[in-house]
């Protein structure tokens, strides 16, 4: 299970470093691609190849699983940290999240999501996390 917040900085050549104790979990090989909400998510090998399963599964005829699955697949790059512990990120996966230079890491259980720290400090105030846990309730949180 992938916790924490981690910030980092993106450097010129578009490499970031991966906390030790995600590299630990995500093996030497694993996969980025375009999240929801404006982030990249980062997925295990194991985690990535449930979440193609589900994809796959996907009827073909329908037009919104088309889009998701294009979404998922199309930005989803194979990634291996270097011996400094740090990840190419690759330019078309930065542009889509906004990410220039400082990064947050955040591991939300089965996989990590990676921000722009700009896009994060906005997204996650967490002023409403009272209501927000209120309307949970039916889900058994």
């Amino acid at each position: 299970m992938f916790m924490g917040e981690y910030n980092h900085t993106v450097d010129v050549k578009g490499r970031l470093i991966v906390p030790s104790r995600f590299r630990e979990q995500l093996g030497e090989e694993f996969v980025i691609t375009k999240g929801l909400d404006g982030c990249l998510f980062v997925y295990d090998n194991t985690e990535w190849k449930a979440l193609e399963e589900k994809l796959h599964a996907l009827p073909l005829t329908n037009a919104n699983a088309r889009k998701v699955t294009r979404f998922f697949l199309a930005g989803a790059t194979a990634c291996e940290v270097d011996k400094q512990g740090r990840i190419l990120l690759p330019a078309v996966l930065r542009e889509f999240a906004g990410i220039e230079k400082e990064a947050v890491l955040v591991g939300v259980g089965s996989r990590i999501e990676i921000w722009s720290k700009d896009t994060w400090n906005k997204m996650n105030t967490y002023d409403d996390m009272e209501e927000i846990a209120e309307s949970m309730e039916g889900l058994g949180i």
